[in-house]
Order: structure tokens, then sequence, then C-alpha cells
């Protein structure tokens, strides 16, 4: 049964960047070859396929779309740029904050590299901080990326 929109889906993945490097994968087995379990603090028993609505929103548009028409057993590569995946790097969400504010506000000092959340839920890193400014960026972190998915569907439910 080719899958449509408002059907239920389980499909095992690996999520790539175009130069190869694994940035998210449903395996266990790939997330260890890769150096995720270390890298994320991960379990193995973390990894599991994952189940969904196709058109409910639920996962990134480009992957979503290129579900309709699959059938289960079918594996194929989907590449998706970043209009469809977490959209272009907008560079009115880098903020820059006076150091004293920014350690007032997160609790401890500035270092590039830490991840800090916004109280209103934005969650950013930290990407460079001067004498006068901690600079903030909350645009998600794979945005202004194109992703490859390896993809595996393994069942496909008529909701």
């Amino acid at each position: 049964m080719a899958i449509e929109t408002g059907d239920g889906v389980s499909i095992e993945y690996v999520g790539r960047f175009e130069d190869g490097a694994v940035f998210d994968t449903s395996r266990a087995d790939v997330a260890r070859d890769e150096g995720l379990l270390a890298a994320q603090g991960t379990d193995p028993d973390d990894y599991a396929p994952l189940a969904f609505t196709v058109g409910a929103g639920d996962i990134i548009e480009g992957l979503d779309e290129a579900l309709v028409g699959m059938e289960a057993g079918e594996e194929a590569t989907v590449t998706v740029p970043p209009e469809k995946a977490y959209g272009e790097t907008n560079e009115t969400k880098v903020r820059e904050y006076d150091p004293e504010t920014f350690e007032a506000m997160v609790g401890k000092s500035p270092e590039v590299g830490i991840h800090v959340e916004a109280e209103n839920g934005l969650h950013g890193d930290v990407t460079a901080v001067r004498d006068d400014a901690v600079e903030v960026d909350f645009n998600h972190e794979l945005a202004g990326r194109t992703l490859v998915f390896d993809v595996e569907v393994l069942e496909v439910r008529d909701d």
C-alpha cells in the first residue's frame, strides 16, 4: 500500500549532512559506529523506529513529502533543502547581550559553545564572547543546512 497523507508510518532513518557526517539516526548500530552514543550521552535503547502520521507536521516538511507514494519495505535517499527542513539561518535570531546581563539571566559566565534557554522558551548557543558583548544564536542548530536522509519504510497503517 502506497503511503498517503494521513497514513501512519514507522521508519528507520539515518540523517546526514552533505559531507556524509551523521547528525541523527533511529538505528543504535549506526549511532554507535558514528560516535553519537558517546557524543550525545545516549543509550542504545534510546534508538528506535520513528512512528508518526504523514502530513501531521510531526517531522520536517521535506521528509514528510518524500514519503508519500513509498511503500512498506521500500528504501530511499532523500535530500532536503533548508527551506523544507529547519529554514535558512536568520540573522535576526542572533542576539547580543551585555556580559553582566547575560550572566544574571543564565546564572553562569558566558563561554562559547554553552547552550542556553531564554525565558520565552527559545534555545540558543553562545557563539562569541567579547569584553563588551555575548553573542547568542537562537537559530535551530540545523538551520541553513541541506540534510540527506537514508530512509526505510517499515510499516504503513491506514490511520
